[in-house]
């Protein structure tokens, strides 16, 4: 099938916009503050930890997401209704401003004439001293009405000036009320758009998990050749790897709240591996299948307990069966943790399900 431009482009956008998404996700403080132990962790261990944590947040981060759209499209109606209204106001100040206008230049051709009333009744009242005392005073007195009447138009024409220069500066201000409005409206709109491409481009949790769950063994390659102790975390009694501390933790309370109480043991040295071999009549301690043991014991150094990333789960103080209620529960939902069982040992839980 041919690729086009445009799909290539999409396709990095959908790119681009996932690792933003993942990237804004809030990693608690027990992922974001590390000790030098921490610090040191390989990188994929540490890809691991933000894919589950990722996988274990996104519902959330998600349903965060959706109520922010929510609050910008309400926006988006509330600055809908900004620009009708600022329209509206243009409207009315442009037409109030062409009324003043036109006012005022009705007033100024109203002074012109005024203006042109008194230079004819001067030119009259000159003529009129040529012919009789009558003559002059209506010539007189036609020319105080004339400039009583150019009185009054010049002050007219200075109410319509005044009336024309407010009209046009509310107009403008109308106008610029309405860019600021039409700004505020798009601004909006982006936002939402936004929002909409991020919710669109979040990952599913199953496939963070999934993502997790195809480089654990990588995981584990990279941890055991310079795991020290300090690099562990003890959770609700459990020391387990900082690399997992939190997927176990979210584990260990989600049952809680199903009913199911989890706990177990953990890390353990590499000494007490070799102690367990033997405890465990292991025909011998570093060369004989963990099968051959009374109770199955990985050969010391390599046992997933030896970097923290297994956990034998008791629920209620025992061992789990397959028959426990605990079992059951993992078996339907510690996928979802990143935790796989081996499936000779109901209890056995590790990133790996080695």
């Amino acid at each position: 099938m041919r690729v086009t431009r445009r799909q290539v482009a999409q396709s990095r956008a959908r790119r681009f916009l996932t690792a933003a998404v993942l990237a804004a996700v809030v990693v608690p403080a027990a992922l974001t503050v590390a000790s030098p132990a921490e610090a040191a962790i390989p990188a994929v261990a540490k890809t691991w930890s933000r894919l589950m944590f990722g996988s274990l947040t996104v519902t959330a981060t998600g349903a965060g997401m959706r109520r922010t759209l929510a609050t910008q499209r309400a926006t988006v109606t509330t600055r809908t209704a900004g620009v009708t209204k600022a329209t509206a106001a243009l409207t009315a100040a442009r037409k109030a401003a062409t009324t003043a206008s036109a006012s005022d230049t009705a007033a100024k051709a109203r002074v012109t004439a005024a203006r042109q009333a008194v230079t004819t009744a001067k030119t009259n009242l000159a003529k009129a001293k040529q012919r009789s005392k009558a003559a002059v005073t209506r010539a007189r007195a036609a020319l105080t009405a004339a400039q009583r009447t150019l009185t009054l138009r010049t002050s007219q024409a200075r109410t319509a000036a005044t009336a024309l220069t407010t009209a046009s500066a509310s107009a403008a201000a109308a106008g610029t009320s309405l860019n600021s409005a039409n700004v505020a409206f798009k601004s909006a709109s982006a936002a939402v758009e936004t929002s909409k491409q991020k919710i669109a481009a979040l990952p599913t949790p199953a496939s963070l998990s999934a993502q997790a769950a195809a480089v654990s063994k990588d995981v584990v390659t990279a941890v055991r050749p310079t795991f020290v102790p300090a690099e562990t975390r003890i959770v609700y009694g459990t020391t387990v790897h900082w690399n997992v501390a939190y997927s176990y933790k979210r584990m260990v309370d989600d049952a809680a709240k199903a009913g199911i109480p989890l706990s177990g043991g953990g890390f353990r040295t590499k000494q007490r591996q070799i102690e367990l071999r033997k405890i465990n009549g292991c025909p011998d301690v570093w060369t004989a299948p963990a099968s051959s043991c009374r109770v199955p014991t990985a050969i010391p150094g390599r046992s997933l307990h030896e970097i923290g990333m297994a956990v034998d789960i008791t629920s209620g103080g025992r061992s789990l069966t397959s028959k426990s209620p605990g079992f059951k529960w993992l078996q339907a939902h510690a996928a979802k943790y990143g935790f796989k069982n081996l499936p000779s040992e109901p209890w056995h839980w590790s990133i790996t399900g080695g």
